[in-house]
C-alpha cells in the first residue's frame, strides 16, 4: 500500500529526528554506570571519577551503580541486557571484557558482539605487595620464602576468579614453578584479609592500596607490567626482578549495550576523552597510579578483541578456570 498523507504526517517527527538531533537531545534524564565490582576498588574508584565529570558536563545526575560477583559477568550481562539508549553504560575492566571470555565455558555474553565499545578511560599497573610485618622484603626474598614452603604454599588474595589479580599471582607460581594458593574474594576486600596477614601477598591495583602503601600498612614489591609505574616509578617491573615476559597489568574501559546509536555512542566517547584530558582528572588518576588513555569507539574495540585473543593464551598457559 502507498503511504497515504496522514502516514505521513504521522511519521514525519520521526523522519526529522536525525542523528544529530538524537546526539543532542542526549542525555535528557540520569544516566546509569554500572560497575561489577564492589565499592572501593579500582573499577569503582575510576567510574566515580569520570561519572562525576561527566554530570557536570551533561547537567545531569551520573549514578553509579555496583553489581559485584561471578569476576565481574553479573554487572557486565546486566548492561548487556539493559536498553541500548545510552543511559545505561559500563565501566568494566579487562577480567569481564576479555579474561572471562576463555575462563568460562558458557559466558553469558560475548563483549566483542553484546557491547557497543566506547573508550578505554585508563591503564593500571597492579603492585606486588606484602603485610608490613611480612619478612619478605623484596621478589627476591618472595621467591625463597615460598620454595622453600613448598609444602606449606604461600597464599595470596585476587579480587575474584580470573581477574587481573588472580591471573599475576597464577602466572608467577607456573614461572617458579612453585604450588601457590589462590583465595579468591569478592572485590577489594582481599585487602584487608591481607593488612591483617591471613594472606601473604597480593597483586593489587594501584589505586586500591595507594593508601595503605604510603602509609607503611603494606610493601610494595614490583610492578606487574612491562614498564614502570609513573606514580612509583623506583618500583621495578617483575621482568626486572627476574621474571621475564611478565605482564599482568590491568585496564579500563567504558562500553554500552550493543546496538546503542553510534551517534550517542561517539558523544559519550567524545566527552569521556574531554574528561580524561582535564589536567586535574588527569593528576588524580596518575596519584592512583592509574594511566588515562582515552582512544576512539573503533580503536577500543578493536583492543577489546586482541586482549580476548592475548588472555585466552595466558589463561591456558596458567591453567586457570572458573568452572
Amino acid at each position: 500500500m502507498r503511504p497515504t498523507r496522514r502516514t505521513l504526517m504521522l511519521a514525519a517527527p520521526s523522519l526529522l529526528a536525525a542523528p544529530g538531533a538524537r546526539a543532542q537531545a542526549w542525555p535528557d534524564r540520569p544516566v546509569r554506570i554500572i560497575v561489577a565490582f564492589t565499592a572501593g576498588g579500582t573499577t569503582d574508584i575510576i567510574a566515580r571519577l569520570v561519572g562525576n565529570q561527566l554530570a557536570q558536563l551533561w547537567g545531569q545526575p551520573v549514578v553509579v551503580e555496583n553489581r559485584p560477583g561471578a569476576g565481574g559477568n553479573i554487572g557486565t550481562e546486566t548492561v548487556v541486557r539493559s536498553a541500548p539508549d545510552g543511559y545505561t553504560l559500563l565501566v568494566g575492566s579487562n577480567g569481564p571484557m576479555a579474561v572471562n571470555h576463555s575462563l568460562y565455558r558458557n559466558l553469558p555474553y560475548d563483549a566483542r558482539r553484546d557491547l557497543s565499545a566506547i573508550t578505554l578511560l585508563a591503564e593500571v599497573q597492579n603492585l606486588l605487595v606484602v603485610p608490613q610485618a611480612s619478612p619478605i622484603r623484596d621478589v627476591a626474598g618472595l621467591v625463597a620464602l615460598a620454595r622453600s614452603r613448598r609444602n606449606d604454599p604461600l597464599s595470596y588474595g585476587s579480587t575474584g576468579v580470573g581477574t587481573a589479580s588472580h591471573l599475576a599471582g597464577a602466572l608467577l607460581s607456573r614461572m617458579l614453578e612453585v604450588e601457590l594458593t589462590h583465595v579468591p574474594y569478592r572485590g577489594a576486600v582481599a585487602v584487608n584479609d591481607l593488612l591483617s596477614r591471613r594472606l601473604d601477598f597480593m597483586f593489587a591495583t594501584a589505586p586500591s592500596v595507594n593508601e595503605q602503601v604510603r602509609s607503611g600498612q603494606l610493601r610494595a614489591l614490583a610492578v606487574s607490567g612491562r614498564r614502570r609505574s609513573r606514580s612509583m616509578p623506583e618500583l621495578p617491573t617483575m621482568e626486572e626482578s627476574g621474571f621475564p615476559g611478565f605482564d599482568a597489568s590491568s585496564w579500563f574501559g567504558m562500553a554500552a549495550p550493543a546496538r546503542t546509536p553510534p551517534e550517542v555512542v561517539s558523544k559519550i566517547a567524545t566527552d569521556a576523552i574531554a574528561v580524561l584530558r582535564r589536567p586535574e582528572i588527569e593528576r588524580a588518576l596518575v596519584e592512583q597510579g592509574a594511566d588515562p588513555v582515552g582512544n576512539t569507539p573503533a580503536e577500543f574495540t578493536a583492543f577489546i578483541a586482541s586482549e580476548i585473543d592475548r588472555w585466552s593464551t595466558v589463561v591456558r598457559a596458567a591453567g586457570a578456570t572458573a568452572d
